[in-house]
Protein backbone atom coordinates (compact mmCIF):
# COMPACT_ATOMS: atom_id res chain seq x y z
CA UNK A 1 0.00 0.00 0.00
CA UNK A 2 1.41 3.69 -1.29
CA UNK A 3 1.75 5.89 1.94
CA UNK A 4 -1.27 8.14 2.04
CA UNK A 5 -0.99 11.95 1.70
CA UNK A 6 -2.24 13.93 3.85
CA UNK A 7 -5.35 16.10 3.03
CA UNK A 8 -3.76 19.75 1.79
CA UNK A 9 -6.66 21.57 3.69
CA UNK A 10 -7.75 21.44 7.28
CA UNK A 11 -11.27 19.83 7.54
CA UNK A 12 -14.12 21.79 8.58
CA UNK A 13 -16.86 19.45 9.20
CA UNK A 14 -18.29 21.54 11.57
CA UNK A 15 -18.75 25.47 11.26
CA UNK A 16 -17.05 28.36 13.06
CA UNK A 17 -19.49 28.38 15.82
CA UNK A 18 -18.74 24.53 16.52
CA UNK A 19 -22.21 23.09 15.77
CA UNK A 20 -21.84 20.11 13.23
CA UNK A 21 -22.08 20.97 9.72
CA UNK A 22 -25.78 20.84 8.46
CA UNK A 23 -25.82 17.49 6.19
CA UNK A 24 -28.11 17.34 2.86
CA UNK A 25 -26.32 15.60 0.70
CA UNK A 26 -24.45 11.82 2.23
CA UNK A 27 -22.62 9.56 -0.28
CA UNK A 28 -22.20 5.31 0.59
CA UNK A 29 -19.76 3.78 -0.64
CA UNK A 30 -19.93 -0.40 -1.24
CA UNK A 31 -17.27 -1.62 -2.76
CA UNK A 32 -19.23 -5.10 -3.01
CA UNK A 33 -17.47 -7.35 -4.85
CA UNK A 34 -18.87 -11.02 -3.51
CA UNK A 35 -22.33 -11.43 -2.22
CA UNK A 36 -24.88 -9.19 -0.92
CA UNK A 37 -24.08 -7.88 2.29
CA UNK A 38 -22.39 -4.63 1.84
CA UNK A 39 -24.80 -3.11 -0.15
CA UNK A 40 -27.90 -4.08 1.64
CA UNK A 41 -26.51 -2.84 5.21
CA UNK A 42 -26.06 0.56 3.09
CA UNK A 43 -29.67 0.65 1.43
CA UNK A 44 -30.63 0.11 5.35
CA UNK A 45 -28.70 3.25 6.53
CA UNK A 46 -30.51 5.11 2.93
CA UNK A 47 -33.66 4.45 3.51
CA UNK A 48 -33.46 5.13 7.43
CA UNK A 49 -31.81 8.45 6.76
CA UNK A 50 -34.59 10.15 3.94
CA UNK A 51 -37.32 8.13 5.89
CA UNK A 52 -36.93 10.73 8.69
CA UNK A 53 -35.52 14.04 6.18
CA UNK A 54 -37.40 14.94 3.14
CA UNK A 55 -34.41 17.65 2.35
CA UNK A 56 -31.69 14.46 2.23
CA UNK A 57 -30.31 13.32 -0.57
CA UNK A 58 -28.09 10.44 -0.48
CA UNK A 59 -26.01 8.79 -3.39
CA UNK A 60 -24.63 4.70 -2.95
CA UNK A 61 -21.99 3.97 -5.17
CA UNK A 62 -21.91 0.10 -5.68
CA UNK A 63 -19.72 -2.70 -7.51
CA UNK A 64 -23.17 -4.84 -7.12
CA UNK A 65 -24.28 -6.04 -10.41
CA UNK A 66 -27.79 -6.49 -8.83
CA UNK A 67 -28.19 -3.06 -7.02
CA UNK A 68 -30.91 -2.30 -9.92
CA UNK A 69 -32.92 -5.48 -8.61
CA UNK A 70 -33.33 -3.46 -5.08
CA UNK A 71 -35.89 -0.48 -4.38
CA UNK A 72 -34.82 2.52 -2.77
CA UNK A 73 -37.05 5.60 -1.04
CA UNK A 74 -37.22 8.83 -2.97
CA UNK A 75 -34.39 10.59 -2.38
CA UNK A 76 -31.97 7.95 -2.65
CA UNK A 77 -30.05 6.68 -6.04
CA UNK A 78 -26.97 4.74 -7.08
CA UNK A 79 -23.94 4.94 -9.62
CA UNK A 80 -23.30 1.27 -10.18
CA UNK A 81 -19.11 0.52 -10.45
CA UNK A 82 -17.75 -2.18 -13.38
CA UNK A 83 -18.35 -5.33 -11.58
CA UNK A 84 -15.63 -7.34 -9.97
CA UNK A 85 -15.73 -10.88 -8.40
CA UNK A 86 -13.99 -13.27 -5.88
CA UNK A 87 -12.26 -16.38 -7.08
CA UNK A 88 -12.51 -19.39 -5.01
CA UNK A 89 -8.59 -19.14 -4.16
CA UNK A 90 -9.47 -15.93 -2.52
CA UNK A 91 -8.49 -13.57 -5.00
CA UNK A 92 -10.00 -11.14 -7.50
CA UNK A 93 -10.70 -10.75 -11.07
CA UNK A 94 -13.25 -8.78 -13.17
CA UNK A 95 -16.51 -9.51 -13.83
CA UNK A 96 -15.83 -9.07 -17.22
CA UNK A 97 -13.15 -11.78 -18.22
CA UNK A 98 -11.58 -9.82 -20.95
CA UNK A 99 -11.03 -6.80 -18.69
CA UNK A 100 -7.48 -7.34 -16.89
CA UNK A 101 -8.37 -6.27 -13.26
CA UNK A 102 -5.85 -3.50 -12.86
CA UNK A 103 -7.85 -1.76 -15.49
CA UNK A 104 -11.14 -2.54 -14.15
CA UNK A 105 -9.95 -0.83 -10.52
CA UNK A 106 -8.41 2.53 -12.09
CA UNK A 107 -12.34 2.68 -13.90
CA UNK A 108 -13.60 2.18 -10.52
CA UNK A 109 -11.31 4.88 -9.02
CA UNK A 110 -12.07 7.04 -12.08
CA UNK A 111 -15.53 7.02 -11.57
CA UNK A 112 -15.93 7.18 -7.71
CA UNK A 113 -14.21 10.35 -8.11
CA UNK A 114 -15.97 12.16 -10.81
CA UNK A 115 -19.15 11.17 -8.92
CA UNK A 116 -17.49 12.44 -5.47
CA UNK A 117 -16.56 16.04 -6.96
CA UNK A 118 -19.80 16.31 -8.90
CA UNK A 119 -22.30 15.18 -5.65
CA UNK A 120 -20.09 16.89 -3.27
CA UNK A 121 -21.53 15.05 -0.25
CA UNK A 122 -21.61 17.06 3.54
CA UNK A 123 -20.59 13.40 4.51
CA UNK A 124 -19.41 10.12 3.30
CA UNK A 125 -20.46 6.56 4.89
CA UNK A 126 -17.48 4.11 3.82
CA UNK A 127 -18.31 0.88 4.07
CA UNK A 128 -15.94 -1.72 5.82
CA UNK A 129 -12.35 -0.72 3.49
CA UNK A 130 -10.83 2.04 4.82
CA UNK A 131 -9.05 2.65 1.87
CA UNK A 132 -11.95 1.02 -0.35
CA UNK A 133 -11.33 -2.15 -2.53
CA UNK A 134 -7.62 -2.32 -3.87
CA UNK A 135 -6.99 1.14 -2.42
CA UNK A 136 -9.92 2.72 -5.09
CA UNK A 137 -11.11 5.63 -3.18
CA UNK A 138 -7.92 6.96 -1.70
CA UNK A 139 -8.21 9.90 -4.48
CA UNK A 140 -11.55 10.45 -3.40
CA UNK A 141 -11.25 11.02 0.54
CA UNK A 142 -8.27 12.71 -0.32
CA UNK A 143 -10.59 15.30 -2.20
CA UNK A 144 -13.72 14.98 0.26
CA UNK A 145 -11.08 15.47 3.13
CA UNK A 146 -9.95 18.97 1.57
CA UNK A 147 -13.98 20.15 1.02
CA UNK A 148 -14.43 19.25 4.78
CA UNK A 149 -16.37 16.22 4.08
CA UNK A 150 -17.41 14.18 7.47
CA UNK A 151 -15.78 10.94 6.63
CA UNK A 152 -16.86 7.77 8.31
CA UNK A 153 -15.80 4.33 8.08
CA UNK A 154 -18.60 1.99 8.56
CA UNK A 155 -18.18 -1.55 10.07
CA UNK A 156 -19.89 -4.63 10.76
CA UNK A 157 -20.47 -5.93 13.76
CA UNK A 158 -17.23 -8.22 13.40
CA UNK A 159 -14.63 -7.90 10.45
CA UNK A 160 -12.30 -11.55 10.62
CA UNK A 161 -10.36 -13.44 13.19
CA UNK A 162 -7.83 -11.70 14.81
CA UNK A 163 -5.01 -13.82 13.09
CA UNK A 164 -6.47 -12.67 9.56
CA UNK A 165 -7.60 -9.28 10.36
CA UNK A 166 -4.39 -7.76 11.73
CA UNK A 167 -2.45 -8.74 8.57
CA UNK A 168 -5.17 -7.57 6.20
CA UNK A 169 -5.41 -4.02 7.55
CA UNK A 170 -1.86 -3.63 7.76
CA UNK A 171 -1.39 -4.89 3.60
CA UNK A 172 -3.85 -2.54 2.94
CA UNK A 173 -2.50 0.29 4.81
CA UNK A 174 -6.19 0.82 7.09
CA UNK A 175 -4.98 1.95 10.71
CA UNK A 176 -3.39 4.48 8.80
CA UNK A 177 -6.17 5.57 6.64
CA UNK A 178 -8.28 6.12 9.83
CA UNK A 179 -5.94 7.91 11.25
CA UNK A 180 -5.61 10.77 8.17
CA UNK A 181 -9.12 10.62 7.48
CA UNK A 182 -11.48 9.34 9.45
CA UNK A 183 -13.70 11.29 11.62
CA UNK A 184 -15.41 8.83 13.05
CA UNK A 185 -15.88 4.95 13.32
CA UNK A 186 -19.20 3.11 13.43
CA UNK A 187 -19.33 -0.53 14.49
CA UNK A 188 -22.81 -1.50 13.65
CA UNK A 189 -23.12 -4.13 16.45
CA UNK A 190 -22.37 -4.45 20.03
CA UNK A 191 -18.98 -4.34 22.09
CA UNK A 192 -20.93 -7.58 24.51
CA UNK A 193 -21.00 -9.43 21.00
CA UNK A 194 -18.06 -8.33 19.36
CA UNK A 195 -15.26 -6.13 19.55
CA UNK A 196 -13.79 -5.70 15.72
CA UNK A 197 -10.79 -3.07 16.60
CA UNK A 198 -9.90 -4.53 20.12
CA UNK A 199 -6.79 -6.96 18.03
CA UNK A 200 -5.47 -3.72 15.46
CA UNK A 201 -4.17 -1.72 18.05
CA UNK A 202 -5.53 1.62 16.63
CA UNK A 203 -4.80 3.78 19.91
CA UNK A 204 -6.45 6.38 22.10
CA UNK A 205 -6.49 8.96 19.03
CA UNK A 206 -8.84 6.31 17.20
CA UNK A 207 -10.68 4.57 20.37
CA UNK A 208 -12.16 8.11 20.77
CA UNK A 209 -13.07 8.08 17.51
CA UNK A 210 -15.03 4.84 17.87
CA UNK A 211 -18.84 4.71 18.35
CA UNK A 212 -20.77 1.10 19.16
CA UNK A 213 -24.51 2.05 17.38
CA UNK A 214 -25.97 -1.25 17.97
CA UNK A 215 -27.38 -3.51 15.32
CA UNK A 216 -29.34 -2.37 12.21
CA UNK A 217 -33.18 -2.47 12.78
CA UNK A 218 -35.01 -4.18 9.69
CA UNK A 219 -38.29 -3.31 9.24
CA UNK A 220 -40.88 -5.21 7.37
CA UNK A 221 -40.94 -4.64 3.40
CA UNK A 222 -43.54 -3.50 1.79
CA UNK A 223 -44.50 -5.91 -0.23
CA UNK A 224 -44.79 -5.44 -4.45
CA UNK A 225 -48.48 -5.08 -5.62
CA UNK A 226 -47.62 -8.38 -7.35
CA UNK A 227 -46.29 -11.09 -5.55
CA UNK A 228 -46.11 -15.22 -6.99
CA UNK A 229 -44.77 -16.64 -3.81
CA UNK A 230 -44.71 -20.35 -3.92
CA UNK A 231 -48.05 -22.36 -2.74
CA UNK A 232 -45.89 -23.64 0.38
CA UNK A 233 -45.65 -20.29 2.13
CA UNK A 234 -49.58 -20.18 2.49
CA UNK A 235 -49.22 -22.47 5.58
CA UNK A 236 -46.07 -22.67 8.40
CA UNK A 237 -42.54 -23.11 6.60
CA UNK A 238 -39.31 -22.83 6.96
CA UNK A 239 -37.15 -20.36 4.95
CA UNK A 240 -33.76 -21.65 4.02
CA UNK A 241 -31.20 -18.60 2.51
CA UNK A 242 -28.01 -18.22 2.51
CA UNK A 243 -27.18 -15.13 1.25
CA UNK A 244 -26.52 -14.10 -2.09
CA UNK A 245 -25.85 -18.21 -2.51
CA UNK A 246 -22.07 -17.65 -3.94
CA UNK A 247 -20.21 -19.60 -0.96
CA UNK A 248 -23.93 -21.27 0.42
CA UNK A 249 -23.91 -24.37 -1.44
CA UNK A 250 -22.70 -26.95 1.48
CA UNK A 251 -26.07 -24.97 3.25
CA UNK A 252 -28.71 -25.80 0.69
CA UNK A 253 -27.23 -29.29 0.32
CA UNK A 254 -27.42 -29.92 3.90
CA UNK A 255 -31.31 -29.17 4.62
CA UNK A 256 -31.98 -31.18 1.35
CA UNK A 257 -30.39 -34.43 2.34
CA UNK A 258 -32.23 -33.94 5.93
CA UNK A 259 -35.34 -33.74 4.40
CA UNK A 260 -34.25 -36.53 2.42
CA UNK A 261 -33.18 -38.49 5.22
CA UNK A 262 -36.53 -37.65 7.35
CA UNK A 263 -39.54 -37.18 5.28
CA UNK A 264 -41.58 -36.79 8.86
CA UNK A 265 -40.02 -33.21 9.30
CA UNK A 266 -43.45 -31.77 10.16
CA UNK A 267 -42.62 -28.25 8.83
CA UNK A 268 -41.51 -27.68 4.70
CA UNK A 269 -39.24 -25.61 3.21
CA UNK A 270 -38.57 -22.73 0.98
CA UNK A 271 -35.16 -22.62 -0.09
CA UNK A 272 -33.69 -18.88 -1.37
CA UNK A 273 -30.84 -20.08 -3.79
CA UNK A 274 -29.41 -16.01 -3.98
CA UNK A 275 -28.40 -15.34 -7.43
CA UNK A 276 -24.49 -16.41 -6.97
CA UNK A 277 -25.29 -19.83 -6.50
CA UNK A 278 -23.52 -21.77 -9.43
CA UNK A 279 -26.59 -22.40 -12.02
CA UNK A 280 -24.65 -26.36 -12.36
CA UNK A 281 -25.22 -27.01 -8.97
CA UNK A 282 -28.58 -24.86 -8.47
CA UNK A 283 -30.31 -27.57 -11.79
CA UNK A 284 -28.82 -30.49 -9.59
CA UNK A 285 -30.75 -28.99 -6.06
CA UNK A 286 -33.74 -28.65 -8.23
CA UNK A 287 -33.88 -32.03 -9.29
CA UNK A 288 -33.25 -32.98 -5.65
CA UNK A 289 -35.73 -30.92 -4.51
CA UNK A 290 -38.55 -32.17 -6.84
CA UNK A 291 -38.38 -35.62 -5.67
CA UNK A 292 -39.01 -34.98 -1.82
CA UNK A 293 -42.27 -32.84 -2.08
CA UNK A 294 -41.62 -31.49 0.76
CA UNK A 295 -39.67 -28.49 -0.69
CA UNK A 296 -39.67 -25.45 -3.01
CA UNK A 297 -36.79 -23.04 -3.97
CA UNK A 298 -37.03 -19.67 -5.94
CA UNK A 299 -33.69 -17.93 -7.54
CA UNK A 300 -33.74 -14.39 -5.51
CA UNK A 301 -36.16 -11.97 -3.71
CA UNK A 302 -34.96 -8.59 -3.51
CA UNK A 303 -37.84 -8.33 -0.41
CA UNK A 304 -37.03 -11.52 1.18
CA UNK A 305 -38.52 -9.89 4.24
CA UNK A 306 -41.80 -10.44 3.37
CA UNK A 307 -41.15 -14.26 3.67
CA UNK A 308 -39.05 -13.99 6.65
CA UNK A 309 -42.15 -12.40 8.50
CA UNK A 310 -44.05 -15.50 7.14
CA UNK A 311 -42.21 -18.05 8.28
CA UNK A 312 -42.07 -20.37 11.30
CA UNK A 313 -37.88 -20.25 11.74
CA UNK A 314 -35.18 -19.29 9.33
CA UNK A 315 -32.15 -21.66 8.65
CA UNK A 316 -28.91 -19.29 7.70
CA UNK A 317 -25.28 -18.62 7.30
CA UNK A 318 -25.45 -16.07 9.98
CA UNK A 319 -24.20 -13.46 7.38
CA UNK A 320 -24.30 -9.34 9.11
CA UNK A 321 -27.59 -8.55 7.23
CA UNK A 322 -29.48 -11.76 7.92
CA UNK A 323 -28.59 -11.64 11.70
CA UNK A 324 -30.14 -7.81 11.85
CA UNK A 325 -33.50 -9.73 10.32
CA UNK A 326 -33.43 -12.79 13.26
CA UNK A 327 -32.93 -10.34 15.43
CA UNK A 328 -35.66 -7.26 13.73
CA UNK A 329 -37.83 -10.01 13.22
CA UNK A 330 -37.50 -12.42 15.98
CA UNK A 331 -36.89 -15.35 14.29
CA UNK A 332 -36.48 -18.68 16.02
CA UNK A 333 -32.83 -19.84 13.74
CA UNK A 334 -30.42 -22.38 12.86
CA UNK A 335 -27.05 -20.94 11.82
CA UNK A 336 -24.51 -22.55 9.68
CA UNK A 337 -21.54 -20.13 9.76
CA UNK A 338 -18.96 -20.29 6.86
CA UNK A 339 -15.88 -20.98 8.29
CA UNK A 340 -13.87 -19.59 5.03
CA UNK A 341 -12.38 -17.28 3.68
CA UNK A 342 -13.51 -15.40 6.95
CA UNK A 343 -14.46 -16.52 9.98
CA UNK A 344 -16.54 -13.50 10.86
CA UNK A 345 -19.51 -15.28 10.46
CA UNK A 346 -18.21 -18.45 12.81
CA UNK A 347 -17.27 -15.66 15.45
CA UNK A 348 -21.07 -14.30 15.04
CA UNK A 349 -22.95 -17.54 15.42
CA UNK A 350 -20.69 -18.20 18.37
CA UNK A 351 -21.55 -15.29 20.79
CA UNK A 352 -25.39 -15.48 19.30
CA UNK A 353 -25.69 -18.65 20.85
CA UNK A 354 -23.53 -18.25 24.06
CA UNK A 355 -26.63 -15.38 24.49
CA UNK A 356 -29.18 -18.00 23.67
CA UNK A 357 -30.32 -15.72 20.26
CA UNK A 358 -29.76 -18.83 17.91
CA UNK A 359 -28.87 -22.27 17.26
CA UNK A 360 -25.51 -23.61 15.90
CA UNK A 361 -25.09 -26.52 13.33
CA UNK A 362 -21.03 -26.29 11.97
CA UNK A 363 -20.56 -28.32 8.61
CA UNK A 364 -16.79 -29.06 9.47
CA UNK A 365 -18.89 -31.52 11.86
CA UNK A 366 -19.78 -33.34 9.34
CA UNK A 367 -23.05 -32.25 7.50
CA UNK A 368 -25.04 -35.59 9.37
CA UNK A 369 -28.19 -34.96 7.50
CA UNK A 370 -29.73 -36.82 11.10
CA UNK A 371 -28.34 -33.83 12.63
CA UNK A 372 -29.88 -31.06 10.34
CA UNK A 373 -33.00 -32.84 10.68
CA UNK A 374 -33.28 -33.07 14.56
CA UNK A 375 -32.58 -29.45 14.46
CA UNK A 376 -35.73 -28.57 12.03
CA UNK A 377 -38.20 -31.21 13.74
CA UNK A 378 -37.13 -28.31 16.86
CA UNK A 379 -37.11 -25.08 15.12
CA UNK A 380 -41.00 -24.26 15.65
CA UNK A 381 -40.42 -24.62 19.09
CA UNK A 382 -37.25 -22.84 20.09
CA UNK A 383 -36.66 -19.60 21.98
CA UNK A 384 -37.08 -17.00 20.01
CA UNK A 385 -34.39 -14.19 20.45
CA UNK A 386 -36.67 -11.97 22.44
CA UNK A 387 -36.40 -13.92 25.25
CA UNK A 388 -33.21 -12.41 25.74
CA UNK A 389 -33.04 -8.85 27.14
CA UNK A 390 -29.76 -7.09 25.59
CA UNK A 391 -29.40 -3.46 25.91
CA UNK A 392 -29.24 -1.85 22.84
CA UNK A 393 -29.30 -4.60 21.08
CA UNK A 394 -31.14 -2.97 17.52
CA UNK A 395 -30.53 0.36 18.36
CA UNK A 396 -28.10 0.76 14.88
CA UNK A 397 -30.51 3.04 12.57
CA UNK A 398 -31.70 5.46 15.83
CA UNK A 399 -28.21 6.14 16.37
CA UNK A 400 -26.92 6.68 12.89
CA UNK A 401 -29.79 9.13 12.40
CA UNK A 402 -28.82 10.99 15.36
CA UNK A 403 -24.96 11.54 14.24
CA UNK A 404 -26.39 12.68 10.88
CA UNK A 405 -29.21 14.51 11.78
CA UNK A 406 -28.70 15.35 15.06
CA UNK A 407 -31.91 13.85 16.26
CA UNK A 408 -32.59 12.16 19.92
CA UNK A 409 -31.06 8.68 19.79
CA UNK A 410 -31.15 6.05 22.43
CA UNK A 411 -28.86 6.75 25.43
CA UNK A 412 -27.80 3.04 25.77
CA UNK A 413 -26.10 2.88 22.44
CA UNK A 414 -24.51 6.80 22.26
CA UNK A 415 -21.68 4.79 24.79
CA UNK A 416 -18.44 4.92 23.31
CA UNK A 417 -15.81 2.20 22.56
CA UNK A 418 -14.35 2.23 26.01
CA UNK A 419 -18.14 1.16 27.59
CA UNK A 420 -19.70 -2.20 28.01
CA UNK A 421 -22.95 -3.38 28.13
Amino acid sequence: MTVLEKPSVTKASHTESGAPRLVRRVLIYSHDTFGLGHLRRSRAIANALVGCSRDLQILIVSGSPVVDSFAFLPGVSYVRLPGVTKRTDGGYASLDPATPLDRTVAERTAMILRTAEAFDPDLAIIDKEPTGFHGEMLPSLRRLAARGCRLILGLRDILDDPALLVPEWERKGGAEAVRTFYDEVWVYGIARIHEPAAALGLGPEIEARLHYTGYLRREAARAAPVRHDPDLTRAPFILVTPGGGGDGAGLIDWVISAYEADPGIALPALIAFGPFLDPRIRHDFEARIARTGRLAAITFDSEIEVLMLKAAGIVAMGGYNTFCEILSFDLRSILVPRTEPRREQLIRARAAEALGLAQVLLEEDGRDPLQMAAALRALPTQAPPSRVVVPGLLDGLAVIRARVLGQAAPVAALRRAGSRS
